[in-house]
């Protein structure tokens, strides 16, 4: 709904802003009500009830034309061109998983996907098919585009719908990275290659590195749990191992469980 300008740091692109009832939903609702379709939209969101605050957010509408819900992206990237924190903060809105009429649906935003957690909340909240909307270019990300959601997908039991956009965005104004790179007015070439995983390993052929596409896959939502059953994976997780070790963990005085060669640091006799 509006340039990525995300790695600029001027806020007159906050003007993009609107509520989650804002005008682009309410476009996109006659739209899915017309077509039977369940949309998820992707806007910059203002939380006019507390204070304006920003947010980037995937708004679910259903195929009835209503609001079903909402999700905030839960991973700021800190990366390079990307200084997002400067428009909006991590999400609050937890692993929400949305019960459509065409599935269980999730949205892992964009830079979400390199965290394995991110993907396994929704899997535990019962996602079927999880959608990983993404504004990403060639020399970030590319390499690890393809291995990614397919992981995801073979480790909790779901479909993934990778999407992302393709062209270059020009800004009238150059911008640095904080690198020591000159300063430039684009943010490098949107790769697209938007694609299907399926929780059995296959998926589906991409689409273009360079034009905009559209990709329409069937998906027997039976295979979750057939794929469940097979492998058993939520049986044989130790949650409870996890647990105790991350709780461990987010603790000031936590220490790694390392056990050293008591013979590591002495001399050979």
């Amino acid at each position: 709904m509006m340039p990525f300008a995300f790695c600029t740091r001027e806020k007159g692109w906050c003007e993009f802003a609107e509520p989650v009832d804002g005008e682009s939903t309410r476009f996109l609702q006659d739209l899915a009500l017309r077509f039977n379709m369940v949309i998820v939209s992707s806007i910059l969101e203002r939380d006019v009830n507390h204070g304006e605050t920003l947010w980037n957010t995937a708004v679910v509408i259903g195929n009835n034309g209503n609001i079903i819900g909402k999700h905030r992206k839960n991973h700021i990237p800190r990366v390079g061109d990307f200084n997002e924190s400067t428009y909006y903060m991590e999400g609050n809105t937890g692993h929400p998983v949305f019960e459509t009429a065409f599935g269980k649906i999730a949205i892992n935003i964009c830079y979400g996907r390199h965290h394995p957690l991110n993907w396994l909340a929704f899997g535990l909240n019962g996602a079927e098919i999880v959608f990983n909307p993404s504004a990403t270019v060639g020399e970030l990300s590319e390499p690890m585009w393809p291995i990614e959601a397919r992981n995801a997908a073979i480790a909790n039991s779901y479909f993934v719908g990778s999407i992302n956009r393709v062209g270059t965005e020009i800004f009238p104004n150059p911008f640095t990275s904080g690198d020591g790179r000159p300063q430039h007015t684009d943010f490098g070439h949107f790769y697209g290659s938007s694609h299907f995983s399926a929780p059995d390993a296959s998926c589906t052929p991409s689409l273009s590195r360079f034009r905009d596409g559209l990709l329409i896959s069937d998906m027997d939502l039976n295979l979750c749990r057939q794929l469940k059953d097979k492998w058993g994976f939520r049986m044989t997780a130790r949650y409870e191992l996890y647990a105790e070790m991350l709780a461990r963990y987010l603790k000031p005085e936590f220490e790694p469980q390392v056990i050293s060669d008591p013979l590591l640091n002495k001399k050979a006799s």
